[in-house]
């Protein structure tokens, strides 16, 4: 049975964490703000429910962003802090316990009319590519699979931004190319995403993406042509370089992405 809301709120889960209250919730999983007793900090708490919508690539998949997050140190990634089963007569399932981020998401600031400057997102763009550089130079490579503007927190400063919500990230241990899950969210995912490929430069289009709709104000689904390519430059008013750029990132083409994954690291 999946936990309601209500059910959870100040409840005190493995002896430690007291449920204040849920930040999201999608089919299965259920996020929640929750205070740390030992610590006294805020957490951020993922539950994944065995209710009868789950399926064991859930659970997979959770796992391994729980492992992801265990081998991460960076300041811009939550940190991990624990993980552990709840068997509970009205929950049975798995939780993820990470460092709470004060932030909103570049989600919610374009939800209340936030609008940012070819600079500003300029430097978005830069604090973005250096968490990928960070990733994508793991060993295997991780590859997050799920860049947009609600997975990318935002601080007090532009240059306090984070990347959040690694339930889709992919290892890069098989050979380039080869299937994997299809996961992503329509409108950041490039093509060869949808054939269940993902490489670096997968990252890179989802960056793209979001910088668009940074620009625009607009969906990046509502702008793709019958080609697939993201056509953004009639209703963004950006210098010529710039727009060159995203348009490279946002290269449609499987070829023209491992390009994009070969400039990515030269610069």
């Amino acid at each position: 049975m999946a936990p309601k809301s209500n059910e959870l709120l100040q409840s005190i889960l493995n002896e430690r964490y007291i449920v204040q209250s849920r930040l999201s919730r999608r089919l299965g999983q259920q996020i929640f703000l929750a205070l740390d007793l030992q610590t006294e900090e805020s957490v951020v708490i993922k539950l994944l429910s065995l209710g009868r919508n789950f399926q064991w690539q859930d659970l997979r998949l959770f796992e391994r962003e729980a492992k992801t997050l265990q081998s991460l140190a960076h300041p811009a990634i939550p940190l991990y802090l624990d993980y552990f089963e709840i068997d509970q007569p009205d929950f049975r399932g798995f939780a993820l316990v990470r460092s709470y981020i004060v932030g909103e998401s570049l989600d919610t600031h374009l939800g209340v009319g936030k609008t940012f400057t070819e600079t500003e997102i300029k430097q978005i763009a830069k604090s973005l590519l250096n968490i990928l550089i960070y990733l994508h130079q793991k060993s295997p490579p991780i590859i997050h699979r799920d860049i947009k503007p609600s997975n990318i927190l935002l601080g007090n400063t532009l240059d306090k931004l984070y990347l959040i919500d690694f339930g889709s990230i992919q290892h890069l241990v098989a050979k380039e190319g080869s299937t994997i899950t299809v996961v992503g969210t329509y409108g950041y995912m490039p093509l060869e995403q949808f054939g269940g490929q993902a490489t670096a430069a997968t990252d890179l289009y989802g960056l793209g993406a979001t910088l668009i709709y940074l620009v625009t104000g607009r969906h990046p689904a509502d702008l793709l042509d019958q080609t697939s390519r993201i056509q953004f430059r009639s209703v963004a008013d950006l210098s010529p370089a710039f727009a060159d750029w995203l348009d490279w990132l946002i290269e449609p083409a499987i070829d023209r992405a491992r390009l994009r994954l070969k400039q990515h690291f030269k610069h």
